[in-house]
């Protein structure tokens, strides 16, 4: 595939601190040990299985905040596979999506004057982003975060999801009141080749998206250009159902 030249905007880290994995547990916790020796504990922010990219050994990248309010200092960032650096923080998808709409790197999400996150669609959802413009429907738009890649298939969900789920179900529904809806699947790794949903993991999550997709939801997906310094959006990778 022909590489696509990367988005100006960039999410830059904090500076990182390299360590290696000791172990992942209780989904949000890991333990690493920094260059000297040092154990220290991490937030993983990241409630999927993370299957492949929590083996102990590998080389990782922590965050560090010193914010009174914390009880983690540190934040899990990086992991290092053998293909890939792989960004595993669930809550860097969202403000880098985000802003690469604002700056116009994302040819079919570009229009749109307004941008707002978090967005109610119900009494009990949300949804990651509503785009608006003049003369045009407004876009919601819900930002999933893929590490899984497996031969260059890249996959989500790696856990089962119900809160997915219920996305795609709220989704079809707003496609049924008039409005534009799109799945943005962000790859934080640089290795795959193309997306399909993960049926191996969660086939019902599988069965909705395609439902959903025939009913008008969109679907996006791109990798990312990942380093220790920053992510951007890189390119986008073809989506096969």
């Amino acid at each position: 595939m022909k590489e696509k030249q990367k988005c100006p905007y960039k999410f830059m880290w904090p500076e990182l601190i390299p360590g290696r994995l000791i172990r992942r547990y209780k989904r949000f916790l890991a333990d690493v040990e920094l260059h000297g020796g040092k154990t220290v504990t991490a937030h993983c922010a990241n409630s999927g299985k993370m299957t492949e990219c929590c083996r102990a050994g590998r080389p990782v990248w922590l965050s560090f905040h010193d914010n009174p309010k914390r009880k983690l200092k540190y934040t899990w960032e990086l992991i290092e596979m053998p293909t890939s650096p792989v960004g595993v923080n669930t809550q860097v998808p969202n403000p880098l999506v985000a802003e690469s709409v604002k700056a116009g790197c994302i040819p079919e999400l570009s229009g749109y004057s307004d941008v707002r996150r978090e967005v109610k669609t119900g009494t009990r959802s949300r949804l990651d982003m509503l785009l608006q413009g003049a003369n045009r429907a407004d876009c919601y738009v819900e930002v999933k975060n893929c590490t899984l890649v497996q031969k260059g298939m890249a996959a989500f969900p790696d856990a089962v999801t119900l809160r997915g789920q219920k996305h795609l179900t709220e989704m079809e529904k707003l496609i049924a009141a008039g409005h534009r809806c799109v799945m943005f699947y962000l790859i934080q790794r640089m290795d795959a080749e193309y997306f399909r949903p993960a049926d191996f993991i969660d086939p019902e999550y599988g069965k909705k998206l395609r439902q959903a997709h025939k009913k008008g939801v969109e679907i996006l997906v791109y990798d990312a250009a990942i380093d220790t310094k920053s992510v951007c959006l890189r390119r986008k990778i073809p989506c096969l159902l």
